[in-house]
């Protein structure tokens, strides 16, 4: 009798559990890439978030590996999408002083 209720809580459980696990480390990181990529597109940017972290650590004259502009990229898109258009304003302004 016991089982008729614990076997479909736990299935609902492992079922809920591989959505939340899917959710978080393929489709949210997906999304926020996407969102990052049509702002871009929206401000007529032709420049990708990797290539604006790069420049704007090259005019800080602070050198970054591949592996920490991927790193910087993954946590400015997930947590601070915004610093994409503020690295490139900066860059921009740069540009033209």
């Amino acid at each position: 009798m016991a089982s008729v209720i614990i076997i479909p809580i736990i299935i609902v459980a492992i079922v809920g559990l591989t959505g939340y696990i899917v959710y978080k480390y393929a489709l949210y990181d997906y999304l926020c890439k996407r969102s990052v990529n049509q702002t871009l597109q929206k401000y007529n940017i032709t420049k990708t978030p990797s290539q604006i972290i790069k420049e704007y650590y090259e005019q800080k004259n602070e050198k970054k590996s591949h592996k920490e502009i991927q790193n910087l990229e993954k946590h400015y898109r997930q947590n601070e999408p915004d610093q994409f258009l503020a690295m490139f304003d900066i860059l921009r302004e740069k540009q033209n002083n």
